[in-house]
């Protein structure tokens, strides 16, 4: 029987819905692919008594515990202190752990106080695993059989100490088959729609394959997943099978593993020498705020005109009264010359512009609530298309950025190929 895994989330905050659990969508993705699937997610508050009675619930069902939360330095953080009595240690002082924390504290500039020197007692029978990333240490128990390992809840420092200690130590204590992923990106499809084109593809699978749909608003991910005991057939299967599929749907294609769309066009325009500069309307800035969390972006990134109000298009994008009145601003004409001012005013070989109706209101019989235009301007020209995305105000900002970064996409390949 192949081992499992449980995992144990701490804290009232996330009880009471003041805080999202990432966490566990995180680890449940690393551990599969370890090969030590997740079977069970518990979230439970700070009480000793609660922490004590799941802790040894899930012991009896699986092989690794992992614990989040309830590690930092304030009184209300008691899993520690549950945990050195639940597996019958005492607290004492950990000099490497100490180290650790003076170092940090000193990169901080803050001064040791008494709550995060309480911070490096630890069990004296738990493996400490240290965190590279905040003051409270990881702690690795081995009992009966069961592998727990209680981590700081906060994100950063969790994965942290996930990637450094803990799942290269879980690879090396549990044989596991090898378990090779890989993800196909599409944009433009629905899941339903994207299923039915892949049904006869899905039904031919070996049977030590399977595939999955990971919908988002605008895109889906499609993960083909293999378990064997041959890495290099099970690579070779891989590889064969990612062709076709993506030969299959190649109209909605545009990367593999999770590369995102602002990842992929930052790629393209730093290869290729190019800029790219955005007008934004319904989007709000958004489109550039995707552009710019990529580093380097500066690289290619010039600027944006974020113009909400007509006036600000009238002011800064050479859009017209006349234009305005006798169109819209949602409008093709309207967002096509937003695209080629904003090109001519920052100089830059491509540019972006969005316009539409976000919602929940402004919209109407013609024009209804997520109508977006968007245009993409280069020297070579524009390309304008309207687009329906729905009643949802965040979600059609989300799918109309997705759509003018896929547009774009397109758009680059088209004219670096052509040249």
């Amino acid at each position: 029987m192949n081992p499992v895994s449980e995992i144990i989330t701490i804290g009232d905050e996330l009880l009471i819905g003041q805080t999202i659990d990432t966490n566990s969508a995180w680890i449940g993705e690393k551990m599969s692919m370890i090969g030590l699937p997740v079977k069970r997610i518990i979230s439970i508050s700070d009480n000793p008594d609660e922490i004590r009675t799941f802790l040894a619930d899930s012991m009896q069902r699986a092989d690794v515990v992992l614990i989040t939360g309830g590690l930092g330095p304030t009184n209300d953080d008691r899993t520690k202190t549950t945990l050195a009595e639940f597996f019958k240690a005492e607290l004492v002082e950990d000099e490497t752990v100490l180290e650790d924390i003076l170092h940090l504290l000193k990169l901080r500039n803050f001064p040791l106080s008494a709550l995060n020197r309480a911070q490096a007692l630890v069990p004296d029978n738990c493996r400490v695993v240290h965190n590279p990333q905040g003051t409270a240490p990881g702690m690795w128990w081995d009992k009966d059989g069961t592998v727990v390992v209680s981590m700081p809840g906060v994100p950063f420092e969790m994965k942290a100490i996930m990637e450094t200690s803990v799942l290269p130590w879980l690879q090396d204590q549990f044989k596991t088959p090898i378990i090779l992923h890989k993800t196909i990106m599409t944009i433009g499809l629905g899941e339903s729609n994207l299923a039915s084109m892949l049904e006869d593809w899905e039904k031919a699978l070996p049977s030590n394959f399977t595939l999955a749909y990971l919908p988002s608003p605008g895109m889906v991910k499609v993960r083909i997943s293999g378990t064997g005991d041959s890495e290099d057939v099970l690579k070779s299967t891989m590889a064969g099978l990612t062709e076709s599929l993506v030969e299959i749907a190649k109209d909605y294609f545009y990367g593999f593993d999770d590369i995102s769309l602002e990842e992929l066009v930052g790629h393209l325009l730093t290869k290729n020498h190019l800029s790219l500069s955005t007008a934004e309307s319904c989007t709000g800035g958004n489109i550039a705020r995707l552009v710019t969390r990529i580093p380097g972006s500066s690289a290619y990134f010039k600027g944006s005109i974020v113009a909400y109000a007509n006036e600000i298009k009238m002011k800064y994008l050479d859009v017209s009264q006349k234009m305005l009145s006798e169109y819209g601003a949602v409008s093709r004409n309207v967002v096509e010359q937003m695209a080629k001012s904003c090109l001519l005013h920052f100089k830059t070989d491509f540019s972006i512009a969005t316009s539409g109706i976000a919602g929940p209101d402004g919209g109407s019989i013609f024009k209804p609530v997520g109508t977006t235009w968007i245009a993409i301007a280069s020297k070579n020209g524009i390309l304008s298309q309207c687009f329906q995305f729905g009643e949802h105000r965040e979600r059609n900002v989300v799918k109309a950025s997705q759509t003018a970064l896929n547009m774009l996409r397109i758009e680059i390949l088209k004219e670096t190929i052509s040249t």
